[in-house]
Formats: structure tokens, sequence, C-alpha cells
């Protein structure tokens, strides 16, 4: 069987071979064409990626120097057993870590060591804001807090000083975007992030206004490549703003305990509207 089957196959390709004989010049020049077009859509659909990284870099330096300038004010007030003056530093200090959380979280442990709640990390790990917020409002007080605090500052620093070295993949940029809102959505928007002091509204803010940022860096881009998409967020990122704003108070927001049902689902639903948008963003800029 194999015998006859071989020569069965042999047969056959001679056949073909001959009939496409006639033909070899359209057939070459049908896969040039289709290895050409394949190398088009794998090229880079952005060229001036190093400008766009280059400048979110810059962005989140910005950010890490006022992190660390402001969490030297809360430290202090920590420190000073001062509990109003930290109580009110606390979630301005943070929003300026919640716009560039993507990267923070892409170097090494800093995210936990900043940002774990409890019951993230091994009791004994657990350090940073929401530790010494625990203390602020379940004990009304700085005690024990002061070591917590020394150590933030130094994470902080520490992380300003990653950043001032580390590259930016354009695949970190626009995923990034993604990760702010999903952020929002799994813990901002349900309240579980603020646990103590119910400033949830002001995370939820400063990762909006992070992914936004991202945003802004690509529009030009995107805009080339989809214009009706780039539309889309653009409007989505207004509505959610927008929405947003009606629970501002002062330089703040109102706490999360204020928002009813229909608010945080009027909330979700926005964040959502432009979530699926935004998800397509890389896919598009072939990030």
């Amino acid at each position: 069987m194999k015998t006859k089957l071989a020569a069965v196959m042999l047969a056959s390709a001679v056949v073909f071979a001959g009939c496409g004989s006639n033909n070899n010049e359209a057939d070459n020049a049908k896969e040039t064409a289709a290895n050409t077009a394949n190398t088009e859509q794998s090229a880079p659909k952005v060229e001036n990626w190093d400008e766009i990284t280059g400048q979110y870099r810059e962005y989140a330096l910005e950010q890490t120097d006022k992190l660390v300038a402001e969490t030297d004010k809360f430290v202090q007030a920590v420190k000073n057993g001062d509990v109003d003056t930290a109580k009110s530093l606390y979630a301005p200090t943070r929003m300026y870590y919640e716009r560039i959380e993507p990267i923070a979280e892409a170097l090494g442990d800093l995210d936990p060591n900043i940002d774990a709640r409890e019951n993230d990390v091994d009791e004994k790990d657990w350090r940073g804001f929401h530790r010494i917020e625990q203390s602020l409002w379940v004990n009304n007080s700085t005690a024990g807090a002061e070591d917590y605090a020394s150590r933030l500052l130094d994470d902080t620093k520490t992380l300003r000083a990653l950043i001032e070295t580390v590259d930016v993949e354009p695949s970190l940029l626009v995923t990034g975007a993604v990760e702010l809102l999903n952020e929002v959505s799994s813990s901002k928007v349900t309240g579980e992030e603020e646990r103590y002091s119910h400033t949830d509204l002001y995370d939820f803010a400063a990762n909006v206004e992070g992914a936004k940022k991202i945003y802004e860096l690509l529009k030009a881009e995107l805009n080339k490549q989809d214009a009706e998409l780039e539309g889309q967020i653009g409007t989505s990122f207004d509505n959610l703003e927008q929405a947003l704003a009606a629970y501002k108070s002062g330089d703040g927001y109102v706490s999360y305990t204020d928002l009813k049902e229909e608010d945080t689902k009027k909330l979700s639903q926005l964040l959502d509207a432009l979530a699926e948008p935004l998800s397509q963003m890389g896919t598009i800029l072939g990030a």
C-alpha cells in the first residue's frame, strides 16, 4: 500500500508541476504581493513610539516627584501625631500614585509595599498607605504607624529613582490605560479600596486621569488609524468625567458612603462604555 501510494503521489506531483509551469510568473507575483501585505500588517503602525513613550515617562516622573513631596508632608504629620492633618493629606497624596499605578506595578514589589490592602499580603509584610489608613480612621491615632510612615516615604523615593531609568514599552502604555480602568471596576467603584477612609472617589478620579493621559498621548496616532474609535473613546472619557464631577466636594470628593446604588450603577455603566473601545487601542496601533 505504501509503495502504491507513493507512486500515485509522485505521479500527481509531476502532473501538477507540468500544469503549473505556464503560470509560474503569475504565482510568483501573487506570492510576492501576499508577503508584502503580511509585512505591512506586521509593521509598526506608529512611527514615533519613542517620542510618545518618552512623554509618558516624563509624566510619570512628574507625578512621582509630587508623590514624594506630598508623602513627605503626610509622613511628617503622622510622626507628629497630627491625625487631622494626616487625614486631610491622605487621599490627595495617593492620587499621584494612582495615576501611574501600571508602571509602579511593573517594578517588582513596590506596588504591594506602597498600596497593599489588608489581607493582600501576609500580615508581617503589610505596610504602606493602607496600613496607615487603618491607624488613622479605625484607631483615630498615629501611634505605631511612625515606622510604616518612614518606610512609605523610602518606597516612594525608590519608585522615583526606578522610573528615572526604566524604559517604557508601547505595550505597557496601551495596556496600562485599560489596567487603570480595571482597577476602578474591581475596587474603586465597589468601595473596597479605601475600606477605612472611604476616599475611593479620589482613587477613582486619579485612575481615570491616568488612563486619559495615555489616551491623549496616543490620540493623534489613533485618529489616523481609526478616527471613529478615537472619537468614541474621547466622548466616553468626557461622559465619565462629567458624572464624577457631580461628586466633587471642594477640592476633593464626597465619601464613598454618600453614594447610592443608582450612583455606583451609573458609574459602572460609564466605565464599561469606556473600557470596551479603549481595549481596542493597542490592536489598532500595533502595540
